[in-house]
């Protein structure tokens, strides 16, 4: 495992860390060493707490340890975390500066605030929907000439022989759109690649991912994904719009381009993680109302993932967002198709409109459930291991564009020999709603049905399958399409390519819930009474995707506000639940696994259910480095310096180790910038007092400890940091139990929460990554029951 995780990044850029410190790939998290240090206020070492792994054995009996049911060695399901991603500061600083601006605001001032919210949102609506817009037409256009391309050369050469010539025209063209989509993500901006999606469920999870929300991100997705699908590649346009519109939010909130170096002087007060992680939960939800036209699943899709940092008026600015970016769609693509004012493309994908007749099918689509979540769990299993392929062998970007054009050409291969070789003919009616209907080798008045799967994008292939008389297919042509498809979309999945998921898993699952459906209308004596093949193939698509993602609630209400028909609420709902448990059973979802590959410390919604036993004496990280409140400036600097830690937080203590105050890595940088030393500034009377404003203006991209030079006369001050320092800081008595830690945690957006005894002394400080790398996973009473034996 340490060989693959050494290799895994979502941006591969070593210079994207930060500091020197975090030039370390990983740390193991039960021997990572802590830094110990000689405080300045007197001669002696202080070594705050001790080593996180400890041995039980020296403070609890044989007796007392078999009564409490502790291990003798905590388990570990999860042990290498990656040292470049650190947690959001999502918790306000409270300190002087910060409490006295507060004070100073009028009640005016504060109405404002909320007003430039509700403006903010609005613009992140607003912008995301012009975004979806752009795609979807440059996306129709860029399909409809290449389509049309080979369509005429195949209709030409169908006649005249040589259809070999068709097929290297074909897979020519996916190959040189993938290559051009593939170069811009593999050697400008890797964290691209992919729907995103992985990246912001950590961001709004409380998880910082260089690079995740850049301008030239958002740049890079937008192109990536029209190359990706025009391409043919088995891909979707509509999860990256996810990824698109927390860019969107993240640039619009800040008020500047740090890309650009362009400060426009607006929204200043936004300027933390406090703000902007609010504002990225409305641009996630705002993509995903542009991308199916369902505002309250996008609502519900960003609640799910940070559920425990909202308020109700943060929900209704994240509606609105999510509303006014679906109406914004919609306008421009009436305009668009010369029908303005006919609101009828709330999203993306249109699925259409669904008739309520689903009597006698909940009996039968039980089997469709736990079918698709069985394929969803193999789905994940074979994506997982290729992810663990490329990981060792396809790791340089100049390979993973040769294998973006690989699985171009090949899909354009098995494509047109899937489609040559089918004689699934149907009749072309005057009421056809194929976009390129291909004759081949059919008779006149007759196309290729198999074509209309393969030879389109995979929106309106969904649509086919959902609406498409019974008939137009059969069942060999569904069944092979599903497995080929499945296939493809298994190994499209992680390439170095802008694209989504979603939009295969639904293709798949329409495929394989229509051969359900014709197949149990043939083999029953009434089959007349059985529910249109097209409503199997919904509940079919609900479920793989389900079995694929693992989403339940926002996947629930986003699938019903698609099809605009709530009488689907129930079966959609059963489904994606079933899936689910069935899925869960072999392997978790596919984002989660991503996640896990990249060595991100997540948090899940709750502790692991058998880790009472432990508590926060047994995760928390010791010894502490700590800083006394007139602290020496030397000192701070080799602290900030010292490249074998990568500490973000120091408590602040007072003699002896009394717990005063925490204090961030970036503020002390920052004060190192401006100089905040006790002698300069009884030295120059008409110096200017710091301000918040020059925290914000330094935020997000603080700079390295490195780049700030300190004189050895300036390194003999003391810096005095009372003034900026959170005087009144989370803390925890050291036996307070995980799942309380855990809860403070995700409820409260900590970042550092400090564990001290019974004087408030510091024994040790809790992280993110003290509590990720402790997650016991599924296995985890096996595990511990191991241990206790």
């Amino acid at each position: 495992m340490a060989n693959i995780a050494k290799k895994v990044s979502w941006s591969s850029r070593a210079e994207e860390s930060g500091v020197a410190g975090e030039r370390t790939p990983l740390f193991n998290g039960s021997e990572q060493p802590r830094l110990s240090r000689q405080l300045s206020g007197g001669g002696s070492v202080f070594q705050i707490g001790r080593l996180s792994t400890v041995d039980l054995e020296e403070e609890i009996t044989s007796d007392e340890d078999s009564q409490r049911g502790r291990p003798k060695e905590i388990p570990h399901n999860e042990k290498l975390l990656s040292l470049k991603y650190e947690s959001l500061d999502y918790d306000n600083i409270e300190n002087q500066l910060f409490l006295e601006e507060e004070r100073r605001m009028s009640y005016m001032g504060f109405r404002c605030l909320e007003i430039s919210r509700w403006v903010v949102c609005g613009l992140i609506g607003f912008l995301t929907g012009l975004i979806a817009c752009f795609i979807d037409i440059a996306v129709e256009e860029l399909a409809g000439i290449k389509y049309q391309v080979v369509k005429q050369n195949i209709e030409k050469f169908t006649e005249v022989g040589g259809l070999s010539i068709s097929l290297i025209l074909w897979a020519v063209l996916n190959s040189s759109i993938v290559m051009l989509g593939a170069i811009i993500v593999a050697f400008f901006e890797p964290i691209a690649a992919g729907s995103g999606i992985p990246q912001i469920k950590c961001y709004l999870n409380g998880v910082k991912i260089p690079r995740v929300v850049r301008l030239k991100t958002l740049v890079v997705k937008v192109c990536g994904v029209i190359c990706s699908v025009v391409g043919g590649l088995a891909v979707g346009k509509e999860g990256p719009m996810i990824h698109s519109g927390a860019v969107v939010a993240a640039g619009v909130s800040q008020g500047r381009s740090t890309s650009l170096k362009r400060d426009f002087k607006i929204f200043e007060y936004f300027r933390r993680d406090t703000e902007k992680r609010d504002f990225v939960s409305a641009g996630a939800a705002a993509g995903v109302s542009a991308a199916f036209g369902a505002p309250v699943g996008g609502v519900l899709f960003a609640l799910e993932e940070g559920a425990s940092f909202w308020n109700q008026m943060l929900t209704w600015r994240i509606f609105f967002a999510s509303m006014i970016s679906t109406f914004t769609l919609n306008f421009f693509l009436s305009i668009y198709h010369k029908n303005p004012g006919d609101l009828s493309n709330p999203g993306l994908i249109n699925f259409g409109r669904f008739e309520s007749d689903v009597r006698n099918s909940h009996c039968v689509f039980f089997q469709l459930y736990v079918v698709c979540g069985l394929l969803g769990a193999l789905f994940n299993l074979l994506n997982y291991w290729l992810t663990i392929f490329r990981i060792r062998y396809v790791h340089r970007p100049c390979l993973q564009v040769m294998e973006a054009m690989l699985v171009a050409a090949v899909t354009a291969t098995v494509s047109f020999t899937m489609i040559y070789f089918s004689n699934d003919c149907q009749p072309l009616g005057p009421e056809h709603t194929e976009e390129y209907p291909l004759q081949l080798f059919c008779a006149d008045g007759e196309y290729n049905s198999m074509a209309t799967a393969f030879f389109n994008t995979p929106e309106r292939s969904v649509r086919s399958l959902f609406h498409n008389q019974p008939g137009t297919y059969n069942p060999l042509t569904l069944g092979l399409f599903t497995l080929t498809y499945f296939f493809l979309a298994c190994w499209t999945y992680g390439l170095a390519v802008s694209a989504g998921v979603f939009i295969p898993s639904l293709l798949i699952g329409a495929a394989w819930g229509r051969l359900f459906g014709i197949l149990l209308a043939s083999i029953t004596s009434s089959g007349s009474i059985w529910a249109d093949p097209g409503k199997y193939a919904l509940i079919g698509a609900a479920a793989q995707l389900g079995g694929i993602v693992r989403m339940t609630l926002s996947l629930t209400v986003i699938m019903v506000e698609a099809t605009g028909n709530v009488t689907y609420g129930l079966p959609i709902m059963l489904v994606l639940m079933t899936a689910k448990i069935v899925g869960d059973y072999f392997v978790e979802g596919l984002y989660d696994i991503h996640i896990k590959l990249q060595s991100v410390p997540f948090l899940h919604l709750e502790a692991p259910a058998t880790s009472h036993w432990l508590t926060a004496r047994e995760v928390m990280g010791s010894p502490v480095t700590c800083l006394n409140r007139i602290e020496k400036v030397g000192t701070i600097v080799d602290i900030l310096s010292n490249t074998s830690t990568n500490h973000n937080g120091f408590p602040v203590v007072v003699q002896p180790a009394k717990l005063c105050g925490l204090i961030l890595r970036s503020q002390l940088i920052v004060l190192l910038k401006h100089k905040v030393f006790v002698e300069l500034a009884r030295s120059r009377l008409t110096q200017r007092k710091l301000q918040l404003k020059d925290f914000r203006d330094a935020y997000p991209r603080f700079p390295p400890i490195q780049s700030i030079h300190v004189s050895q006369d300036e390194r003999e001050c003391m810096m005095d940091l009372t003034e900026f320092m959170n005087a009144t800081p989370y803390t925890v008595p050291q036996e307070t139990s995980l799942p309380r830690v855990f809860k403070l945690f995700r409820a409260l957006g900590l970042r550092h929460l400090v564990v001290v005894d019974d004087e408030n002394r510091v024994v040790g400080l809790v992280t993110r990554k003290d509590l990720a790398r402790y997650h016991l996973g599924k296995h985890g009473l096996e595990e511990l029951q191991v241990a206790q034996t």
